[in-house]
């Protein structure tokens, strides 16, 4: 009979011990797997407002037309003059404002560089006090801020002290074509409709139309970021009803009068 002795027990106790119900590597410390979407934050926002604006903006434009009495022919023209001229302004809208915070974020980089290189010493202690301030012990929080300063000071510093992370930064082509793209593609669902409903049925049927394709980019939207359904759901399908209510009504007494 086999009798396990001290030398046993100190070779199993030498061993590192796998936690019950964490599997072993695979690819992260424990192989604990997190699905953030941080990453997508930059190219959902602008997908889902170009989107949004293409529905809402031509939606909004064919039913103000479509109020004032104008002949199908005339509600088609407006309809794809607003697309195209929607999806360039956007594209350009989006590429100047996120532009604009890319330069912001280059020169607060820049900034930091220099004062990596006039003052490490007081940058180490700024980057350690940061960590103390969110709970971290003085002795540790030093610890730390070195490592890191150590292998990337621009980095630690431009994620702790400046909040910029990689994912989250802009891109303004990126952003542009995005806008672009999800734009014309969210207005040609209404102008679609025109098309296809008789005249009778243009106008609850471009806005039923609209309001369907809202609700389902809310709820696109909404799962792609991971967040509440119907929250996003509602969000979008209300603004862009009221939006169109508006526009219709203005197009109705405008017809009325002219």
């Amino acid at each position: 009979m086999y009798v396990k002795n001290d030398n046993d027990a100190a070779k199993n106790a030498s061993q590192p011990r796998r936690a019950a119900g964490v599997p072993g590597k695979s690819g992260r410390a424990g192989g604990h797997r997190e699905g953030h979407v941080v990453d997508r934050i930059g190219w959902l926002r602008a997908a889902v407002l170009g989107a949004n604006d293409g529905i809402v903006s031509t939606a909004s434009l064919i039913l103000g037309v479509a109020a004032a009495g104008s002949r199908t022919a005339d509600i088609a023209i407006a309809g794809t003059a607003g697309l195209v001229a929607g999806a360039m302004s956007m594209a350009a809208g989006e590429y100047v404002s996120v532009s604009a915070q890319a330069d912001t974020e280059n020169a607060e980089i820049a900034r930091e560089r220099g004062e990596l290189a006039a003052d490490p010493a007081g940058e180490l202690a700024e980057l350690a006090a940061i960590y103390v301030a969110r709970g971290v012990d003085e002795p540790t929080a030093l610890v730390v801020a070195t490592q890191l300063m150590a292998r990337d000071a621009l980095g630690a510093h431009a994620r702790d002290e400046l909040d910029l992370s990689v994912g989250a930064r802009a891109r303004p082509v990126q952003a542009a074509f995005a806008s672009a793209a999800s734009f014309m593609v969210g207005a040609a669902m209404p102008l679609l409709a025109v098309f296809a409903l008789p005249v009778t049925l243009l106008i609850p049927g471009v806005a039923v139309a609209s309001l369907l394709f809202l609700a389902i980019l809310g709820a696109m939207g909404s799962w792609a970021g991971k967040a509440g359904l119907w929250t996003g759901t509602l969000r979008v399908t209300f603004w862009g009803a009221f939006a169109m209510a508006a526009t219709a009504l203005i197009g109705h007494l405008i017809g009325t009068t002219v």
